[in-house]
């Protein structure tokens, strides 16, 4: 049997405009000023605690109105340069020839594409025309830790050749001045556009994939997705998602350990998905966490805001940077479906 997989490197990038979150509330109270749901919503824009986020295009792109074809051909443009850039950098990093690469893992939610995005990003790159590709859509916010768990697969499945995993969300395009909905303003408050790239390999020094899973609960689908309307896809999350993850997300983790016979005791570090500040706050109390623990997700949400499958893999990248002290880890992110993902990450 080949070795297990493991981290070489990773890499994180994002697009070009920078958005304050005061400029942004600015943006959203001009839009909304006549309804009465923005006055009662608007004190979000402090509450979410984030300070900028970063877009695929600037402020004043939604002074016009914008329908699907335009929408989704940024996704495209916008989202190949994104993804050659974190893809470049990681290689680099690493120190890895396109040649070595077998296998491309590509996660995204926020667009379509046909061929998918890894396919056109072999020819932008001039990857290996015998590389293999698995595109992954509709994961949501759970798509950076089930992606990795499927990007490890891969790689052990494939231990001559390494496995490049990209992640790319353009949160910011499907935003839609038209709708007043709390579900659309919350979401204005909430979200940016972030990429992430993984480098894996069957027995690499680095940390090493060791477990993975997936729990999805019954009668959860409306808490978290895509409505396709006429002018884009219109979110969807529940204000109920905090008080899920608190009452339940316990007994899925507790049940994904025990299957690989670990327990809570056993995890040093635990890597999450900044959602939110509920949802952290949440996430800290259903795994039995000190308030305050998570404190690399809330930088990542203040810094960046929620970039969807993207996030967990921002923070990874400053939790590995900084070197903290442990032994094993555990990711976990929650997404449409309603799906919890699970990876465990041990260090040699």
């Amino acid at each position: 049997m080949a070795p297990r997989a493991g981290i070489v490197g990773i890499a994180t990038a994002v697009p070009p405009y920078c958005l304050d979150q005061g400029a942004v509330r600015e943006l959203a109270a001009s839009l909304y000023q006549h309804e009465g749901a923005f006055d009662r919503l608007c004190s979000v824009f402090v509450n979410c605690h984030i300070d900028r986020r970063y877009a695929a295009i600037p402020l004043d792109w939604y002074d016009e109105p914008r329908g699907w074809p335009e929408r989704n051909s940024r996704y495209l443009t916008a989202g190949l340069d994104l993804l050659e850039c974190a893809a470049g950098r990681v290689l680099d990093r690493t120190e890895t020839a396109l040649e070595e690469v077998g296998a491309v893992v590509l996660v995204s939610t926020t667009g379509i594409a046909t061929p998918s995005l890894d396919a056109l990003l072999i020819d932008r790159m001039d990857l290996p025309r015998t590389v293999q590709r698995l595109p992954i859509f509709g994961l949501g916010c759970a798509g950076g830790a089930i992606g990795l768990a499927r990007a490890a697969t891969l790689a052990q499945a494939r231990p001559e050749k390494a496995v490049l995993l990209l992640v790319l969300e353009l949160c910011s395009l499907w935003f839609r001045p038209s709708d007043a909905s709390k579900s659309n303003i919350v979401g204005s408050a909430l979200f940016g556009d972030g990429a992430a790239a993984v480098l894996l390999r069957a027995g690499a020094v680095g940390p090493t994939v060791t477990a993975n899973g997936e729990y999805t609960w019954p009668d959860t689908r409306n808490i978290m997705g895509w409505d396709v309307e006429s002018d884009g896809l219109k979110a969807i999350f529940s204000r109920d998602i905090p008080s899920l993850v608190d009452a339940r997300l316990g007994d899925a983790v507790h049940g994904f350990l025990a299957a690989n016979r670990l327990g809570l005791g056993d995890i040093d570090s635990f890597v999450c998905h900044p959602g939110g500040p509920k949802v952290i706050e949440a996430c800290e109390a259903a795994l039995g966490l000190a308030i305050g623990t998570l404190d690399v997700e809330r930088a990542v949400l203040r810094d960046f805001g929620n970039m969807s499958a993207a996030s967990i893999l921002f923070v990874l990248e400053r939790v590995l940077a900084e070197r903290r002290s442990w032994k094993r880890a555990l990711l976990t992110a929650l997404g449409p479906g309603f799906t919890a993902g699970f990876v465990v990450l041990e260090q040699p």
